[in-house]
């Protein structure tokens, strides 16, 4: 494994240094040119650039005009657009549609490089600007618009994006292999619109008269007006998300039908070793220096990308219309080599930030049967509970850890990326909590709990409050038996489909029990392609048929949102009103039990940050009984309300290419 010589085309004066008269592709992009696997755009180039193919990147163009577009000239086979490792619109507005002033992909962390709607935007510049040029979009943002969608912006389904972006032809999913078949195509002649049976592929046509196996869905027309449509739309659409066992799915646009192609078939331990063994920079591009350099390096330059894929399946997360409920895991060795290069980067301090994927413990498939059967339609292999055939073992990501850590350079080896905790305490085997909280933490353990309300966890696919209880406890017990002093810092969601005001004060008494106010809390984003989206905007559960409460005014989710930090006196209003709405007037006054007082505070002992006084934390860890104070000096976890920076970092990371 070695460094890149040089990044990829960006000019033409990159060109004649090459030698090139022609790319093959020109990748657009909405972020800026980063050059690490961590980013789709830099292994999708380098992909192809291994495979004979000649790439240019046009990272962030200006799109007022066509001009930007013509400045590698006209490629040879076609033109490759994403918006960047997130949906543009996620990028550029919060929870509650507030303009965002950061953009971690773009230069100095500033915002403004890229329009709203970046790939719609990207395809109409590059038609205007070389008009019958085949187009392929890809990335997150096309990947999970594909379908007819529930738009949270626009409130309202919109097309498909393959529809409105008038591309030829969209690749969703993780595209190493589905770009290579498209660009091996081209290269032998085929155009674009014979290109009908790619897997990992949509496209559109007026004839379906050919296709067999295919499921057909719900139309545009129908799912755009009848909300138990996009219901069942979305149902069946999720029902197909295998490799193995899942259909083709057509959806009519008017007079055209959107037909997406079965999976892509899963990378191998040897394909996946070969895309991050590729050479890359593993820098931005000293174009951005200037402008202050582009923040999102930092989060992922010393992070190993161990395994793509999650069977976890949060109804808010999108990972299975994305990376799939398949674990696509590197080999030990590879991990190991990445690790080595890193200690040879001129800033490496001894550090590797994290060793993980979507969920870090998850590291093989869930199951034998998902070699060869492929994935359940209709069960899930940790909700409600475990799957009886679930193989519960950390062995060899713990021996992955344990190779890293010693190498000599390197002093330690945080895990940063999610640990999913009920899988963790159902290993019967006790030594990689041991390893973990012993090597792998530092100071404290962030996990995702998300609330405490069981009627809100069933909806958000989540293990009951009682599994996490008893995570805490054994947390603890683990942490005192290895001569630790350790702490838990959850991840809480407001506003869920399923959280009334109830199970939101149910949320804040579980915080005040805790004696830890969390420094931040996230708004439910109905963002597209997630279970938890369809159920905002339906009421209903697609998957159940039940129905669901789902809160909807701004100002009950800046009530739920409130509750999650009672103590902010700028939240005092709010919770106040939420009590009283919820006649839960013995939580106000000056008992031990109340949340708040009946006159507003003058000072709260509690700044905006959640920080004790003296600018510590206290955690008092629920359910164990313990009444001991545990204090640390916390980490700067940056995870907003509204899909905080680090957030949004940390999932894009999950999800490139």
């Amino acid at each position: 494994m070695n460094l890149a010589k040089d990044f990829l085309p960006i000019c033409k004066e990159d060109l004649k240094k090459r030698n090139i008269e022609q790319l093959d592709f020109i990748i657009v992009s909405g972020d800026a040119y980063v050059d690490h696997p961590s980013f789709g755009t830099a292994i999708i180039g380098r992909t192809l650039e291994a495979n004979g193919y000649t790439v240019g990147i046009i990272a962030q163009p200006d799109w007022h005009n066509a001009e930007d577009f013509k400045k590698l000239g006209r490629p040879k086979y076609a033109f490759l657009v994403n918006s960047g490792n997130i949906d543009s619109m996620v990028n550029h507005y919060t929870a509650a549609k507030r303009r965002r002033h950061d953009d971690l992909y773009s230069p100095g962390g500033k915002s403004g490089y890229r329009p709203d709607r970046a790939v719609i935007v990207y395809c109409n510049r590059v038609r205007e600007a070389y008009k019958d040029i085949p187009i392929v979009i890809g990335g997150i943002e096309a990947s999970l618009r594909r379908f007819a969608h529930y738009d949270y912006w626009d409130n309202k389904v919109r097309r498909s994006i393959l529809v409105d972006s008038k591309a030829d032809l969209l690749s969703y999913g993780m595209g190493e292999k589905t770009i290579v078949q498209i660009a091996d195509m081209m290269k032998y002649g085929m155009s674009i619109d014979k290109m009908t049976d790619i897997r990992g592929t949509c496209y559109l046509t007026k004839d379906i008269s050919k296709l067999q196996n295919y499921v057909e869905v719900p139309s545009f027309e129908d799912v755009s007006t009848d909300k138990m449509k996009y219901a069942e739309s979305f149902r069946k659409e999720a029902l197909e998300q295998d490799s193995i066992v899942g259909k083709g799915i057509i959806q009519k646009h008017g007079d055209w039908y959107l037909v997406e192609n079965p999976q892509q078939v899963p990378l191998t331990e040897e394909e996946m070793d070969f895309t991050y063994n590729l050479p890359y920079k593993r820098t931005y591009h000293p174009i951005y220096e200037p402008l202050g350099g582009i923040p999102a390096i930092k989060e992922v330059k010393f992070s190993i990308t161990s395994h793509r894929g999650c069977f976890g399946s949060c109804s808010f997360c999108a990972l299975t219309f994305h990376q799939g409920r398949v674990i696509q895991n590197r080999s030990g060795d590879s991990i190991v080599d990445e690790a080595k290069l890193l200690t040879t980067l001129s800033d490496f301090k001894g550090y590797i930030h994290d060793i993980g994927g979507p969920t870090a413990n998850f590291r093989h498939r869930a199951c034998k049967k998902q070699e060869q059967f492929g994935t359940c339609k209709t069960k899930q292999c940790m909700f409600p509970k475990p799957c009886k055939n679930l193989i519960v073992d950390h062995s060899e990501y713990l021996s992955v850890l344990k190779r890293v850590r010693n190498i000599p350079t390197i002093k330690k080896v945080f895990v940063r990326s999610g640990i999913r905790y009920d899988y963790l305490i159902e290993d019967k085997n006790q030594e990689f909590m041991r390893e973990l909280c012993k090597y792998h933490i530092s100071g404290q353990l962030k996990v995702a709990p998300e609330h405490v309300s069981d009627k809100v966890l069933t909806q958000m696919g989540k293990p009951s409050r009682a599994v996490y209880d008893r995570f805490v406890k054994k947390y603890y017990e683990t942490n005192k038996k290895v001569g630790m002093n350790q702490f838990l810092v959850p991840y809480l969601m407001s506003s869920h489909p399923g959280s009334d005001l109830d199970a939101a004060i149910e949320l804040a008494l579980y915080i005040r029990d805790m004696k830890y106010m969390p420094e931040q809390v996230q708004d439910f984003y109905p963002t597209p392609g997630s279970l938890s989206t369809t159920m905002y905007y339906t009421g209903i559960n697609p998957m159940t048929g039940e129905h669901v409460y789902v809160p909807k005014t701004q100002e009950e989710k800046d009530m739920q949102r409130a509750l999650l930090q009672f103590k902010v006196p700028k939240n005092y209003n709010l919770v106040k009103k939420a009590l009283l709405l919820a006649h839960r007037e013995d939580l106000i006054g000056k008992g031990p039990n109340c949340l708040i007082d009946w006159n507003p505070p003058k000072e709260s002992r509690y700044s905006d940050k959640g920080k004790a006084p003296h600018g510590k934390f206290k955690h008092i860890s629920a359910g164990t009984g313990s009444k001991s104070n545990r204090r640390a000096k916390p980490e700067n976890d940056k995870r907003s309300s509204s899909h905080s920076k680090k957030s949004r970092l940390k999932n894009s990371r999950r999800k490139t290419s």
